[in-house]
């Protein structure tokens, strides 16, 4: 664990102490079960995020996908009668297309990911709004899907499925940024595109490929948000939700700039906003507060990324302004055998 993720898991430990002490109700098992399962819902796309910041990007789309993915889940479920496995194939499939076309805009366009993203936001909402014609999509009256529900919504031993997906997901997003090629590349074109692309890193794919992360992430976050809602309002589902992914990434020590985070440090990103949540609403802080804790989170995060990039900076400065020590004379190479000393 980075010493970045040490301070924070410090922090929300310090955090939750404090909600504590002003009402024990945040240690009781509903609420920590409730917490949990926002924490697996957010998570799930939070790290998906994570991958695009990676590359230096940013993905703003993200809700409105959630909202849009989420309406066509429903509506194939609820009304198509689409057998689930196969739904959830197809919008999966569907996530992964909407992913593909963000990284080659990107890429093959060379459009700024901002301007991709913010189109994906609008064109995304929009077709979700004028496919349910500004309805509600929702399951039939007292439709049932046992497996369905148990996978997404259902808990075991006291612990929602959301949160374990979230940890299967972590774990799995770990390895391939931590431990793989491809996450060795993702750092070097985060920190250098135009060196990682002369160093013979294939850019264009590398980046290709966190953008389909990120979409297929988010595929499956509205599938259990669709399931967890069990309705979907295209005009307000989702609105928002790309602000906890990038506030999480960057309480997590992702950089805005690139080439620097870990999949750890964005859970804990996650946590922590969680419990800031719960905090407004144990302590009976207006959620109307909701929107400037979040503004004043990611200010928070960014300005301490900055700072902690200048120590950084600074350190390595001084380091190389320090004189090294001269060479011991006593570890000189010896004098080749046979030779004869000089005579005064």
């Amino acid at each position: 664990m980075q010493k970045k993720d040490m301070g924070l898991a410090v922090l929300i430990v310090i955090v939750g102490a404090v909600v504590y002490l002003r009402n024990p109700l945040f240690l009781s098992p509903i609420n920590l079960g409730n917490t949990a399962n926002l924490i697996g819902l957010f998570g799930l796309f939070a790290i998906g995020q994570g991958f695009v910041i990676m590359t230096g990007g940013i993905d703003l789309s993200v809700g409105s996908m959630i909202a849009l993915l989420g309406v066509l889940f429903v509506d194939m479920v609820g009304r198509l009668g689409v057998p689930w496995p196969l739904a959830v194939l197809i919008t999966i499939a569907i996530g992964t297309l909407m992913g593909l076309a963000h990284g080659l805009l990107i890429t093959r366009l060379k459009m700024q990911p901002f301007v991709v993203t913010l189109c994906g936001l609008l064109i995304y909402r929009g077709v979700a709004r004028g496919y349910t014609a500004e309805a509600t999509a929702g399951f039939p009256f007292g439709a049932s899907y046992p497996d369905l529900e148990w996978l997404t919504i259902g808990r075991s031993f006291g612990v929602p499925h959301s949160f374990f997906a979230m940890v299967l997901v972590g774990a799995i997003c770990w390895v391939v940024l931590h431990r793989s090629v491809f996450g060795r590349h993702l750092y070097a074109v985060g920190k250098n595109e135009e060196a990682a692309r002369y160093s013979g890193i294939r850019t264009g794919l590398v980046i290709t490929l966190a953008y389909v992360i990120c979409a297929v992430l988010s595929a499956i976050a509205a599938i259990y948000f669709a399931m967890f809602t069990r309705s979907v309002q295209p005009s307000s589902h989702g609105n928002f939700y790309e602000l906890y992914a990038i506030a999480a990434a960057v309480l997590g020590g992702f950089s805005l700039r690139g080439g620097e985070g870990s999949i750890i440090g964005v859970i804990l990103g996650v946590v922590l906003l969680q419990e800031l949540q719960n905090l407004v609403n144990l302590l009976g802080i207006p959620s109307s507060l909701n929107f400037a804790v979040m503004g004043a989170v990611i200010l928070a995060g960014v300005l301490a990324d900055q700072q902690f990039n200048r120590y950084r900076a600074a350190r390595r400065a001084l380091r190389a302004m320090e004189p090294r020590p001269p060479a011991d004379t006593a570890t000189s190479s010896p004098p080749i055998v046979g030779s004869t000393p000089d005579r005064p």
